[in-house]
């Protein structure tokens, strides 16, 4: 049963990291970005600065999170896929491991916001396809 469990939190970590590093024929999240005032660009090039407030950060992603969700709901008709569902999961999972992270690990916490800024990103690009697709 354990051996279950930890082979299918390894398939769900693989399968969200593809999601999240794979590209599409035209990025729309900076487009995104820029008409909804969201900041993740900014907290990815944050995150790289020694003294930069993690906390901080993470309160804009959640503030981007939320945004981007409510965009996608709307532009979905409330409709989401599997694909979407499983981020949304991996983004509560990451959010959980920089509160936990924080407290011990500068450079975990760090990797955890990159990735809650990824999800955001990627929601933001499928918000701009969604979007494009619609006005065609």
């Amino acid at each position: 049963m354990a051996g279950s469990v930890l082979l299918f939190a390894y398939w769900f970590r693989y399968t969200c990291l593809l999601m999240l590093h794979a590209r599409t024929a035209r990025d729309y999240a900076r487009e995104v970005a820029t008409a909804n005032q969201l900041s993740f660009a900014n907290v990815q090039s944050q995150l790289c600065e020694p003294n930069a407030d993690l906390d901080v950060l993470r309160d804009l992603l959640d503030r981007d999170y939320a945004l981007v969700t409510r965009l996608m709901n709307e532009v979905a008709n409330g409709q989401s896929g599997i694909e979407e569902r499983m981020l949304a999961f991996n983004y509560r999972l990451a959010s959980m491991r920089y509160q936990f992270a924080q407290r011990f690990s500068m450079q975990s916490a760090r990797q955890a916001l990159e990735e809650m800024s990824l999800v955001v990103a990627h929601f933001a690009n499928s918000v701009g396809e969604a979007a494009a697709t619609s006005a065609a």
